[in-house]
């Protein structure tokens, strides 16, 4: 990773920059030239793509139809459509009424991975038969205006597989936006133009600062605790942390994460809010992070950076498949190095010189 900081310069003066850098680079090393980086919220990239490094070349969307199905009599629609954390979505595959019954069971097996319990889905034999003309098990628990509005809004045609996903929104976000990217690269997306370009960057700005811990009944900083606040946002770092937008920003290219970083806070007032905010108290504060409170009271420049995942962007400009073909000595699967044959073991004496003191496991379980 190498890390870029600045003084005095804006969100929008680093991205600048750095962009320069990128697309400087990529033109140099491969010849290619890519086009200026289109800027998305996290909020627009998690409603259309269900990802925060979407990977623009797949011309697959996430349909939101949440508020479509809060009157519907099937529960594993109507309820998450009801909940203040839920979300229905849809992801239309054109041409996807192809798919037989094992490969809509594979993709459902898939989603489970990220959480989802399930995978709805309705594949659209006629669109002009209108319920007729649709085929799944759960047609007969829509109402006409339901499935009025997933066939409008996701403009599905005939011949397409529209698959849904139902839960709170972080699983369905994650299991849709999976799904998304498996079916777009699959033989199946790839014949049918699912994918398209080759090199497709973006910036994602406007994150949320926070993000609340259901088990912990506490907010967490999404980034870190010492990210900026967007202008005006300061008075709702205690009162509604949940609001808050970082001036934080991340640069994609091809779906992979090339690189992240935010405008620091410069004043204590502001950082003693986030700390607040995060429950951390005063004196907890003043413990752990006294000295930067000090410096930030005395007088800091407006600063913020970003930093580059080198071996990502080497892999993506290599095309390679891995990390582990671009790092010199790359360990493996169980994090062994074949070079220095490390972790390799270690004799009494070089434990004595490192005061290191080895306990028996069981002795220790027997212990307590």
């Amino acid at each position: 990773q190498i890390d870029i900081e600045t003084s005095f310069l804006t969100e929008g003066e680093i991205r600048t920059m750095f962009e320069g850098m990128i697309r400087s680079t990529v033109e140099h090393a491969i010849g290619v030239a890519l086009p200026a980086f289109p800027v998305m919220t996290y909020a627009e990239a998690m409603r259309r793509y269900g990802s925060d490094k979407p990977d623009l070349r797949v011309k697959l969307e996430l349909t939101d139809l949440t508020d479509a199905m809060t009157d519907v009599d099937f529960k594993v629609f109507q309820a998450p459509a009801t909940s203040k954390d839920g979300r229905v979505a849809a992801l239309r595959i054109p041409g996807g009424g192809e798919m037989t019954r094992g490969e809509i069971d594979a993709y459902t097996e898939f989603v489970k991975i990220y959480g989802a319990k399930g995978l709805a889905w309705i594949k659209v034999n006629d669109v002009a038969k209108g319920r007729e003309g649709l085929q799944s098990p759960i047609v007969k628990n829509l109402h006409d205006k339901a499935i009025a509005e997933v066939i409008a809004r996701t403009g599905a045609q005939s011949g397409d597989l529209i698959f849904f996903g139902a839960d709170k929104a972080r699983i369905v976000n994650d299991a849709l936006g999976a799904l998304r990217v498996k079916v777009g690269h699959s033989d199946f997306g790839r014949t049918r133009g699912l994918v398209q370009g080759e090199w497709e960057p973006l910036w994602v700005v406007d994150f949320p600062m926070f993000e609340y811990d259901d088990a912990a009944r506490r907010w967490n900083a999404v980034h870190h605790p010492f990210t900026s606040p967007k202008d005006g946002h300061e008075d709702w770092l205690e009162s509604d942390p949940g609001r808050c937008i970082a001036k934080a920003y991340d640069v994609v290219l091809n779906g992979v994460e090339l690189g992240g970083g935010s405008v620091r806070i410069h004043r204590e007032e502001v950082q003693s809010k986030v700390f607040r905010a995060l429950e951390i108290g005063a004196d907890e504060a003043q413990l752990k992070f006294g000295f930067l409170l000090d410096a930030l009271r005395y007088g800091a420049p407006p600063h913020g950076g970003i930093a580059i995942g080198l071996d990502r962007f080497v892999m993506l400009l290599t095309g390679a498949e891995s990390l582990r073909d671009v790092i010199a000595f790359p360990k493996t699967q169980r994090a062994q190095c074949l070079l220095t044959n490390a972790p390799s073991a270690v004799d009494e004496k070089q434990l004595r010189e490192l005061h290191i003191r080895l306990r028996n496991a069981q002795a220790v379980a027997a212990a307590a």
